[in-house]
């Protein structure tokens, strides 16, 4: 009845009496009734809470409909508070839906916060004439749309698209990221006539898909209605949670009541639905008569059953529990989809069952936004490169030695030179083609290095005593790498049945990162070797999942496995997770830390020694003197970067023989340093799980206001707030602080020195949802993992470390999502490296930064003493990147010259010219110009970028994939480009042949191996019989190929 009153005229309802689990199916109902009534007609249902609406969207898959999900907006008065890009972007695209009729046989469903429909918002019409259709063959007038961008459509230049809303700009190629298009867009022009369109990965700046049309949205419509009004005469406004009734009328304009059909109301929608809780219908031997007795009670009552698995695994699982003919009797349905909890429909005789029962354990729902990967390792060597060097910095030249950068100027011949600063105010230029030879200075920290002195021989003398102590140290670098590989292992099974069923029930579509690490992690445990593996991934990235499946494949072939962590909180919360993850199999999961009682101590230890206990997850306990192992297959390290010297020895003697598995977000920069190296193996997790979204992150100097808006608008939006104050001894006065800023919030504290019983009640209420702000010190900084807690507001953020910092932010923002982190500061005792800090946890706001974090914290903090006292002063004396390069070259002697490294090959020709305005004078028939054009690249930083990854070569396979890498990028290539790709592939030549110097000259070819020329016959050079320039190159590099 109530239906049929919003199906005929009623435009708003709320849900009366439904439970949560059942949101889903009521609104897909009354979607599908809308759909029949009117064609044209969206259903719109709001909900306060954002995991709800996700969820709602989620689930309304499974129901065969189209669900819409509107992000919603940050409210607050801190002006630094907007909304994220992707949240525009994502926001335009649900509005460009809205402003045409639906398309499709499936209803669509709009889910959004009772408050976005009074957000002000561009008109469809306005967005109709905004936008625009761009097709290849299509004649357009290039700086006119340039303009346009800029100034109607609200779009930035930049050098490199990385956000919507950005264009770039080289030659006849554009880069565009449209505000509603889900990848960014690459316009190549032959003259004024569009000659291709290709979508490109934001990341790796490389084409991944052509196509023949594109929609440009431009942004110049100001917002002039509120959403509500995108509401057509067919919609329907459901309202959830809360009180619904209250928020549908609040929302609803006063003059859209005023203008309702006589007689309309609010219809109340519900139904007097059951509902189960995780493990209701358990599938063991204990409990599965129960599931049997209700299946056969719904039968004989003639009720229609339904099973959802969200996985192939979950079904294959359950059906190995079931008899074989269990779904042909035709009394239960299977169902591929998401469902998060089970109900029944009494009044239809509906059943609905979810893995939640089955399994014993929720499932979280897949958040409906686009996937994006992060290339670590780009970024990370960037941070020594000079793309984002500033003046004033500190830079190393190989041959001449610590300078300060002074910028990138021009000189009298109109030759790009970057201008160093030597000692006693002595200048070098260094052009641009030479710029692989310069990297960011890092040393020691703290008090800055001299400069060097040109003309003497210091700076010679500094890198031949580096040279020779590096070369010591790689060959015990080596031997240590030499004892482990040869050191007997265990060599684990490959993977089991059980193994293959435990993997697909995960409820995760895993990312490709995590596949990849999962895949290199057990190649490595079914090696003989031990495992010696560091996995890198950031915060909320999947790390544990892969530490997960590691302990499983380790148990499952008949060893036991260690999980060590650095916390008590993050040890439960992982024997927690460790126990859902594998409730369906007979496995002995123990905790091991100081809160626990004498006699489950007693019990869990000699559970290890008669290996009865499968799993061991704890604190440094595990590494105790009383700890005794039967058979440890696997230890996982969770957090390396926090765990003293001392423990670290310990982790030495205990796992020598051992497969050791380590988890990180920041690593330690030795860590680092080894991994990138080659000296240990590692693995990073770079797609952040889908929906996730940067943290927002400001900074401010201590201000109660924004300190009260930021809670309070947490609480708006259904969520919770962590408080750090790293200091016990006034904790309770912050509470009675912000008791008085905010009295409607419920308050927990929690630190360190609190009792075991008394900490487990303060969390458990906060993760039950049922305080709003948990006061905490850094008990929370590890891996504690509450979705509904997004924003985090730090006390006295100039006290921490800059990694310390990066995995507080990492406690928010584990669901989708914007999430806070607001870092306090004293207004006036921020000073030196504590600002740089700061500043760079500000800075490194996008998904994937970790990396980015320990370069930066070891720019900062230096390189310390990251290998040793002994190899301290020599980092100091040449800096921590040509302090790698020459370990690596040390590393490489040593193994016979079996890694390849840059090539070190000088060419030389008597017509050829490295420099475009040496160039520009010259005759072509006679000279040949191998540079990169400043028309070509624009940007001097990133010709910079471009002759430093040149240099860097050292395969013809490299040197193709560059090619095609700036063909896409930058356009076909010109001509100087080419020569200056085939003068690359004659060094490459000639490094593989063992020739260190080429030289043409007047049609000789001389080539120089260990310091003599390499004759023909009669001792004479090779002669080049071709005429011009590039003929000679080719026929030079024809010869050499050939020796």
């Amino acid at each position: 009845m109530q239906l049929e009153r919003l199906l005929d005229g009623t435009s708003h309802a709320h849900f009366d009496e439904v439970h949560s689990a059942a949101i889903s199916f009521i609104t897909a109902l009354t979607a599908q009734a809308l759909k029949q009534h009117a064609p044209d007609a969206r259903l719109w249902i709001t909900h306060p809470n954002p995991r709800t609406r996700d969820r709602i969207a989620a689930e309304l898959d499974l129901w065969n409909i189209h669900p819409l999900l509107l992000p919603s907006l940050p409210e607050s008065s801190d002006s630094e508070i907007h909304a994220a890009p992707e949240t525009l972007a994502d926001r335009l695209a649900i509005l460009n839906i809205l402003s045409s009729p639906p398309q499709g046989n499936k209803p669509q469903v709009l889910i959004l916060s009772p408050d976005s429909l009074s957000d002000k918002v561009p008109s469809a019409d306005s967005l109709r004439s905004s936008a625009f259709n761009l097709r290849i063959g299509d004649e357009i007038d290039l700086e006119a749309f340039l303009q346009r961008l800029s100034a109607q459509g609200s779009y930035e230049e930049v050098t490199q698209v990385h956000a919507h809303g950005q264009w770039a700009r080289r030659g006849g190629i554009i880069d565009l990221f449209s505000w509603h298009a889900p990848c960014p867009l690459r316009i190549e022009l032959f003259d004024t006539e569009i000659d291709s369109l290709r979508e490109f990965d934001i990341d790796s700046q490389i084409t991944t898909r052509k196509i023949k049309q594109s929609e440009i949205s431009l942004a110049d419509t100001e917002p002039s209605i509120p959403l509500q009004d995108y509401l057509e005469a067919n919609d329907r406004l459901l309202a959830a949670g809360g009180t619904p009734t209250e928020k549908a009328h609040a929302s609803l304009r006063e003059e859209e009541a005023d203008e309702a059909p006589a007689g309309a109301t609010t219809a109340c929608l519900g139904s007097p639905l059951g509902s189960f809780d995780a493990g209701d219908f358990i599938l063991n031997e204990a409990r599965r008569h129960r599931f049997f007795q209700q299946i056969a009670e719904w039968k004989q009552d003639n009720y229609s059953i339904f099973l959802t698995f969200s996985n192939r695994g979950e079904r294959e699982r359950f059906e190995e529990l079931v008899d074989s003919d269990f779904f042909q009797q035709g009394v239960v349905t299977p169902l591929s989809g998401e469902l998060v909890q089970g109900f029944t429909v009494p009044a239809a005789r509906l059943a609905f069952l979810s893995s939640a029962e089955l399994f014993g354990r929720y499932q979280t729902p897949q958040t409906r936004r686009r996937n994006t990967r992060i290339d670590h390792q780009t970024r990370a060597r960037a941070q020594t490169a000079l793309e984002d060097i500033q003046e004033g910095d500190l830079v190393v030249h190989a041959e001449y030695g610590i300078g300060r950068f002074e910028g990138i100027e021009h000189d009298e011949e109109g030759h790009e030179e970057i201008h160093i600063e030597y000692r006693d105010g002595a200048t070098l230029s260094v052009p641009l083609d030479h710029s692989h030879l310069l990297s960011k200075y890092v040393g020691l920290g703290g008090r800055e290095p001299s400069l060097s002195r040109l003309g003497t021989g210091s700076w010679s003398k500094a890198r031949t005593s580096a040279e020779k102590s590096i070369l010591d140290y790689a060959a015990k670098l080596l031997q240590m790498q030499a004892e482990r590989n040869t050191a007997p292992g265990y060599q684990h099974p490959a993977d089991s049945r059980w193994m293959f069923e435990f993997e697909n029930s995960f409820h995760h579509n895993i990312t490709s990162g995590q596949s990849e690490a999962i895949e290199d992690t057990k190649a490595d445990m079914e090696a003989s070797k031990p495992m010696d593996r560091l996995i890198c991934g950031d915060v909320g990235f999947g790390k544990t999942e892969v530490a997960i499946r590691a302990a499983f494949k380790a148990v499952t072939g008949g060893k036991q496995a260690a999980l060590l962590c650095p916390t008590t909180v993050l040890a439960e919360q992982h024997w927690r997770t460790f126990r859902e993850r594998m409730s369906d199999y007979p496995l002995r999961i123990e905790l091991l830390n100081r809160f626990r009682k004498a006699s489950e101590v007693k019990s869990t230890l000699k559970g290890l020694a008669d290996g009865s206990v499968d799993i061991v997850i704890g604190t440094h306990r595990l590494i105790s003197q009383d700890v005794i192992y039967k058979d440890l297959g696997v230890a996982i390290v969770d957090e390396e970067q926090r765990f003293g010297v001392k423990h670290k020895e310990r982790f030495k003697e205990l796992f020598r023989n051992i497969d050791v598995l380590t988890l990180s977000a920041t690593p330690i920069p030795r860590t680092l340093y080894l991994s990138l190296m080659g000296a240990r193996d590692m693995s990073t997790i770079d797609t952040p799980i889908p929906g996730k979204v940067p943290i927002h992150t400001s900074i401010h100097g201590y201000d109660e206001r924004i300190i009260r808006d930021a809670i309070q608008r947490e609480i708006k939006r259904g969520g919770q707030i962590f408080f750090l104050h790293n200091r016990v001894k006034d904790i309770d006065l912050v509470r009675k602080k912000l008791r008085d800023l905010v009295p409607e919030a419920s308050i927990v504290v929690g630190h360190g020195q609190m009792e075991k019983d008394e900490l487990e009640v303060v969390m458990r209420t906060f993760v039950e949802g049922k305080a709003d702000i948990l006061l905490a010190t850094t008990i929370i900084e590890s891996g504690i993992d509450i979705p509904n807690a997004n924003t985090i507001i730090i006390d006295r953020a100039d006290r921490f470390g800059l990694a310390d910092l990066y995995q507080l932010r990492g406690r928010v923002g584990r669901a989708g999502g914007q999430a806070y982190a607001i870092l306090l500061l004293p207004r006036d005792l921020i000073h030196g490296d504590a600002r740089k800090r700061i500043n760079a946890i500000k800075q490194y706001t996008a998904l994937g930064s970790g990396f980015n974090i320990a370069m930066r914290d070891l720019e900062i903090r230096g390189a310390g003493n990251l290998l040793g006292t002994k190899q301290s002063g020599h980092i100091a004396a040449v800096g921590f990147d040509l302090y790698c390069q020459l370990l690596r070259q040390s590393i490489d002697r040593l193994k016979g010259g079996k890694t390849q490294q840059r090539v070190d090959v000088t060419l030389r020709a008597d017509f050829l010219v490295f420099n475009e305005s040496e160039a520009s004078g010259l005759a072509p028939d006679t000279n040949l110009g191998a540079y990169i054009p400043a028309d070509y690249m624009p940007e001097a930083r990133l010709r910079i970028s471009a002759y430093r990854e040149l240099a860097e070569l050292v395969s013809n396979k490299e040197l193709k994939a560059l090619r095609t890498r700036w063909r896409d990028r930058f356009g076909p290539l010109p001509a100087p480009v080419q020569q200056l790709l085939t003068a690359t592939a004659v060094k490459l030549a000639a490094n593989r042949a063992s020739i260190s110097t080429v030289e043409i000259r007047e049609q000789r070819l001389m080539l120089t191996r260990n310091g003599e020329y390499i004759f023909l016959a009669h001792k004479r050079h090779p002669r080049l019989s071709s005429a011009s320039p590039a003929d000679k190159l080719k026929e030079a590099l024809t010869m050499i190929e050939s020796i």
